[in-house]
């Protein structure tokens, strides 16, 4: 093992009477990957804030390349060698702002660097970091013309270009392709072999087998295991992390209901190809694929973001053709999005007028919105998703990300429809919240026709009954959730299904 680059010894930090770490002791050797795993609530973005200067500590020490290391400011940790990208990318990127600003934004902060303020010297300067991070994108363009995956690179690269020696990354792949993804990986190498200590959350089993050295499991504030050597037990690090033995989730796949939805001859786009799909009542279909498969395209037709470029859509027999999202709701068709932060959560409302926030009309009498019905509901669906809160009325941006994706599928838990589409709702939640959410959609099946977009493989297994695999904007193979061998799913995601394959395994 190498030499820390950061020991934390004896760490605490409490909000009030809540005491969120305790006694954190912890090495992160240099040149060395640390995965760090941990359920919504154990602690994980506390030490990440306070890491990267946003919280101070309450009592122990922190040394940085053997000094101590007392950080006041973000921009004081990026000085020191500590540089965060944080799981929501708008804390990483500015929007209006060009990439080269975005990429060079620290610099300017300090006095040392007014001589880039010239943009042509700007723009060089971020040029040659976009080039030797091997970042595809016109500096002189703004981030906002860019993808979300893009911004996320961009976010990367501003924090490699400072050439720190630690580096966080929170939940960094959940915005990447495959080939996006395995650009970050040889990023997170080469700084690997320069000495570099990581510190990379994920529970992701396919990044951490891919990426992590050694995995350290939180529970509860504390460090509840390490796990490192040539053979790194993953389900030990799970079982550390929950405070319990990992389980399968054990699907039955139930008969299916009548038809909700029927797909017929669709295409998404152009250049695709056409496909069918029916789904139906009392059963939950996921779809996957990679990144750009066109999973969310399907989402945002079926709930009237965009129409489909050819063919039909029947929803209880009747045509439907949505042109707004409204008039998708109005027909019981409900959709979660994948960006939580930017299209789902509305920060200036509390918990309760987050969940009921499209149904205000039902909690209204007399042109009065019912503020005890709307509380009730809500109490309801925190109990129902084991939502962790003091209270229906505490502000949104109080709860953990994990805990904000389980108000964001509240909202639409919480009221009856024909379809719900639910796209990406297991993205940046641990396991234990990956469970609930997925036995509430499972326990509110029957009535409705469910479907699902994720991009783990283990995340479809664990909630699917039938299992549909995208590729260019078209499905490319089909799965029933029963013994089914994951080998064939991955290939089929990964390309090598023949066009329109429909795979049923027994």
């Amino acid at each position: 093992m190498h030499e820390a680059a950061c020991r934390i010894d004896r760490v605490e930090k409490a909000f009030g009477d809540n005491r969120v770490l305790k006694d954190i002791t912890l090495d992160l050797p240099a040149g060395t990957v640390t995965v760090l795993m941990g359920a919504n609530g154990a602690g994980k973005s506390t030490l990440v804030k306070i890491l990267s200067g946003v919280h101070s500590k309450d009592s122990g020490t922190i040394r940085l390349s053997g000094s101590e290391f007392r950080p006041e400011t973000p921009a004081d940790a990026i000085r020191a060698g500590i540089v965060t990208v944080h799981q929501n990318i708008n804390d990483g990127v500015i929007p209006d702002l060009d990439v080269a600003s975005n990429l060079m934004i620290d610099r300017l902060a300090e006095n040392s660097y007014g001589f880039l303020l010239k943009r042509s010297k700007l723009f060089k300067a971020a040029e040659d970091i976009a080039r030797r991070m091997d970042l595809p994108v016109n500096v002189r363009r703004p981030v906002s013309d860019y993808s979300i995956a893009d911004r996320q690179l961009i976010a990367i690269a501003r924090a490699l270009s400072h050439d720190p020696k630690l580096l966080i990354l929170d939940e960094p792949t959940s915005s990447l392709s495959a080939s996006e993804a395995e650009r970050l990986f040889s990023y997170i190498e080469r700084m690997r072999a320069e000495g570099v200590a990581v510190l990379y959350i994920s529970h992701r089993m396919s990044d951490i087998r891919r990426i992590a050295d050694r995995i350290v499991s939180m529970r509860d504030g504390e460090i509840s295991g390490v796990f490192e050597g040539e053979s790194l037990d993953y389900e030990g690090a799970v079982n550390a992390m929950l405070g319990h033995r990992m389980t399968d989730v054990g699907i039955v796949v139930p008969e299916q209901g009548k038809a909700v939805a029927e797909l017929s001859d669709i295409r998404l786009i152009p250049t695709a190809k056409s496909f069918s799909l029916t789904l139906r009542e009392n059963e939950i279909v996921v779809v996957t694929g990679l990144l750009g498969s066109g999973k969310t395209a399907l989402a945002q037709a079926l709930f009237g973001l965009h129409p489909v470029h050819a063919g039909s859509i029947r929803l209880d027999g009747r045509d439907y053709r949505p042109k707004s999202p409204g008039e998708a709701v109005a027909r019981g068709v409900f959709m979660s999005p994948k960006d939580r932060a930017n299209n789902a959560v509305i920060r200036d409302f509390d918990i309760t007028r987050n969940m009921t926030v499209p149904f205000l009309r039902r909690y209204a009498g007399l042109s009065f919105v019912n503020r005890g019905a709307e509380r009730a509901k809500a109490r309801e669906m925190i109990d129902a998703l084991s939502i962790v809160c003091q209270s229906e009325r505490d502000d949104i941006s109080t709860l953990s990300g994990g805990n904000q994706q389980k108000v964001m599928l509240a909202r639409w838990l919480a009221q009856q429809c024909r379809l719900l589409v639910l796209d990406e709702p297991f993205q940046g939640v641990d396991i234990r919240a990956r469970r609930d959410i997925g036995h509430k959609i499972r326990e509110t099946a029957g009535n409705r026709a469910t479907l699902v977009m994720v991009a783990e493989l283990d995340e479809a297994l664990e909630i699917a009954d039938r299992i549909i695999v995208f590729s260019e904007h078209a499905v490319v193979a089909e799965f029933r959730n029963e013994n089914v061998n994951p080998n064939d799913i991955l290939t089929a995601v990964a390309g090598f299904a023949a066009a329109n394959q429909t795979v049923q395994a027994a």
